[in-house]
């Protein structure tokens, strides 16, 4: 073997070896604030969108920062929406990024009724991209947001398809960095936090974010070589958004887009699951106790596309579980979060 490429393998496997050295737990307390780069499915579920006004509240608090924003869904209006809300927040300048060749097109009313609401022939929630075609491609995104970062500073919330982050893996080399994708992930990610699979002991079933594109969620599970935590299906639906916080919570202001497009999503009053929320929360909560930990171990895809967990000593996986008491705890930080004003009205 040639001594450049000698020292090429040399250099991956020690920062192969650094990633693994810390696993996470919920003891970690992050440098703050948090490098957050948030890839979503914006569109299939109203979750989403609560989980970006989450974000927006804890950026005003100063404990994250919004790098960058990735769409997994591939149509035309799930990108304007996510501008509009950020704009509504006061970051319209958040960049965005928008897979190409992806899964689920189909159109979604809230994407499009709240995108295109009018008030007086003027847009009534203003911003600046009018579709997805007009922005970058979500992977070249990716690569310019993490090379730009401190090293092992960066935190992924993954909320949809792990369409993106696949393609992130393989990239190659470009003008943001000589790295490869793995390469870029061991030196800039510290941790990936997700919504996908499901771990509870009894009726288990393929998860939405996992069987959508199961091909890349199998070796996400396999090759992701940096700590990665999932909240499971079943963390979700154990806690529940109220309808009440909807018809209570977002009055400040006269349209809210999240109060528009949570009740366009469904017949109102409905109560939905907090997946998205909750995979946010621990990423740049991890220390507030909200969650447990699952033991060290590795994710797989199995042949029906339902996620198993293996116990192994070192492994970089875990997911999050949850108690009675941390179920109370955690739906009245999400209330107060998704609900809270921005820092500018």
């Amino acid at each position: 073997m040639p001594m450049q490429s000698s020292i090429r393998c040399f250099v991956i496997l020690l920062l192969v070896i650094v990633s693994f050295a810390a696993p996470v737990s919920a003891d970690e307390s992050p440098a703050r604030p948090i490098k957050l780069i948030f890839d979503t499915d914006m569109g299939n579920d109203i979750d989403d969108a609560l989980a970006l006004g989450v974000i927006h509240a804890l950026q005003s608090r100063g404990e994250c920062e919004l790098l960058a924003v990735t769409l997994s869904k591939d149509n035309d209006l799930a990108a304007p929406f996510v501008d509009l809300v950020n704009t509504f927040y006061g970051r319209g300048n958040i960049p965005l990024g928008v897979v190409r060749n992806g899964k689920t097109p189909e159109d979604s009313r809230y994407l499009t009724d709240t995108v295109r609401a009018t008030d007086n022939a003027q847009p009534r929630y203003p911003h600046k991209l009018k579709t997805g075609k007009d922005a970058p491609e979500a992977v070249g995104l990716l690569r310019k947001t993490l090379a730009a970062q401190p090293d092992r500073s960066a935190v992924l919330v993954v909320v949809g398809f792990s369409t993106n982050i696949l393609r992130l893996l393989d990239s190659p080399a470009d003008e943001y960095s000589p790295l490869t994708g793995k390469e870029l992930v061991i030196r800039k990610v510290r941790l990936l936090s997700m919504m996908a699979g499901m771990f509870s002991e009894k009726n288990r079933v393929k998860e939405y974010n996992v069987w959508i594109d199961s091909p890349s969620a199998q070796r996400v599970f396999t090759e992701w070589p940096t700590p990665l935590v999932t909240s499971g299906f079943e963390i979700g639906v154990a806690i529940k958004y109220p309808a009440s916080s909807i018809e209570r919570d977002f009055g400040y202001v006269k349209h809210h887009p999240l109060k528009q497009a949570y009740e366009l999503y469904q017949k109102m009053p409905y109560d939905r699951e907090t997946w998205d929320l909750t995979a946010v929360l621990y990423a740049v909560r991890p220390d507030h106790g909200y969650f447990g930990l699952s033991p060290a171990g590795r994710i797989r895809v199995d042949a029906q596309d339902v996620t198993q967990f293996d116990v192994a000593d070192g492994g970089g996986q875990r997911y999050l579980t949850v108690t009675a008491e941390q179920i109370a705890r955690v739906r009245e930080a999400l209330i107060q979060l998704a609900s809270q004003p921005p820092g500018n009205r």
